[in-house]
């Protein structure tokens, strides 16, 4: 391989340093969405409490899932805006909003303060961070594909979803050492409320990075930018394939928020492991997500999206419910950190592959747009909703291994809408008509 030329060193940091910058923003995003998944019982306890915990867990992931219906609204509004004034203004309001919304659920007072006011109070903050992240993510794929350079597209994009893999592994870091340090008791009672105020913490740093961020070039070229109404009318235009990206979209929501924010609990209350057990086990998930992303990504710009997209959906629905029940007939340390480095490998490949995928096959002029209200419905109607259909499947079954079916379901729609797509070897095209 021929040596690096010293000309493109600082071209490479600068794109370096874009990553970094444009992806910050997701880190809050997932930190703080990773915390109310492991600390749901203590929320529910909060805010939702009940003589029966399954119900407190239930409605804990009912505001969680509440939360990420929104998604789709700011996908549509957020993402609009960011089609007409441009990908680095609309990425510093999507983290301002993003940034109120967890403030709010920090500081809010417990049900047994302020009564019935609690729970809505933390709905509402929910409510704000699910119409952010409704185009956080696409905003930034579509920020990342823009200055990919050319051929590595996928590799580029990735990194979107990479990057929430640090803030799961710094959130497990901090419910490790939290659960080291105070008790058990005192965690469930206030002190789960510590990695919150972490999170709010870091906000005026991500702005900082975010501040710094430059357009993108291919923003820049385009001779005229979409009114409102026109990318409200293109997106409608464009909804077969708008629903097409939702349903590739799906395996990888729902097996993101199974490996990490649902993790935790299947791992305390279903298997009845150690809170250190789940913690650790929930670390490495981020650390090979983090590795499996980018992997996936350069495999797809060398291979196609395609046969990458098939092949881990296919394996997918095959193991996802014989590798559970595997693990609940005698569960283990061990055995759970099989199954879920088997499913990490699953989420941080398709991840990686799907991104580029829902990027090249979404209008260019509507692009942060359609990719966001896609990948908005999978989240919402599927992925954020996964918590609560594992346990809702788990308590009406009595199958502990009965979260398999919701994972092959998702497999299931991606492996049609992935040949809907790509059918003949040729790629169905959107629209890049603009309505009047």
């Amino acid at each position: 391989m021929a040596p690096t030329n010293t000309a493109e060193i600082p071209q490479i940091k600068s794109r370096i340093g874009a990553i970094l910058r444009a992806t910050s923003g997701n880190f809050l995003e997932q930190f703080d969405f990773f915390l109310f998944g492991f600390y749901a019982s203590a929320i529910g306890k909060a805010f939702f409490p009940s003589d029966n915990e399954t119900a407190s867990l239930l409605n804990t992931f009912g505001v969680f899932w509440l939360g990420a219906l929104m998604r789709p609204v700011g996908a549509i509004v957020l993402g609009a805006y960011i089609d007409r004034i441009g990908r680095r203004k609309g990425l510093i309001v999507t983290l301002a909003i993003m940034a109120v919304g967890t403030v709010v659920i920090a500081i809010c007072p417990s049900y047994s303060t302020i009564g019935i006011a609690a729970p809505i109070i933390v709905l509402l903050g929910r409510l704000l961070q699910g119409f952010s992240a409704g185009v956080e993510l696409g905003g930034v794929s579509v920020y990342l594909s823009e200055i990919a350079t050319p051929g590595n597209r996928g590799f580029y994009t990735s990194f979107q979803s990479a990057s929430q893999q640090v803030a799961i592994f710094v959130a497990a870091i901090v419910g490790y050492v939290l659960s080291e340090m105070i008790p058990p008791a005192t965690v469930a009672a206030w002190g789960w409320r510590i990695p919150f105020f972490i999170g709010c913490l870091i906000i005026p740093f991500i702005f900082v990075l975010r501040r710094t961020l430059e357009e993108t070039p291919a923003f820049l070229a385009m001779k005229r930018h979409p009114t409102a109404s026109e990318v409200f009318a293109s997106a409608v235009a464009n909804w077969r394939i708008v629903i097409l990206g939702m349903m590739i979209a799906i395996l990888t929501t729902t097996t993101f928020y199974f490996v990490t924010v649902y993790t935790p609990t299947f791992g305390k209350n279903v298997l009845k492991l150690s809170t250190h057990d789940a913690l650790l086990v929930t670390l490495l998930v981020a650390v090979t997500n983090f590795i499996w992303n980018p992997v996936g990504g350069a495999v797809s710009d060398r291979l196609g999206r395609k046969p990458v997209l098939l092949t881990i959906a296919g394996l997918s629905f095959l193991t996802a419910y014989p590798a559970l029940h595997w693990l609940v007939a005698a569960p283990s340390f061990g055995k759970m950190l099989a199954v879920e480095m088997m499913f990490s490998f699953y989420f941080g490949v398709y991840s990686g592959t799907m991104l580029g995928c829902l990027v090249e096959i979404v209008p260019a002029h509507v692009r942060t747009t359609c990719f966001s209200l896609a990948f908005a419905l999978a989240a919402a109607l599927f992925g954020t909703f996964t918590p609560f259909a594992s346990t809702w499947l788990i308590d009406h079954t009595g199958d502990k291994a009965s979260p398999g079916f919701w994972l092959m379901f998702a497999a299931t729609l991606g492996i049609i809408a992935t040949l809907t797509v790509y059918r003949g070897g040729e790629r169905v095209e959107a629209s890049e008509a603009v309505a009047a």
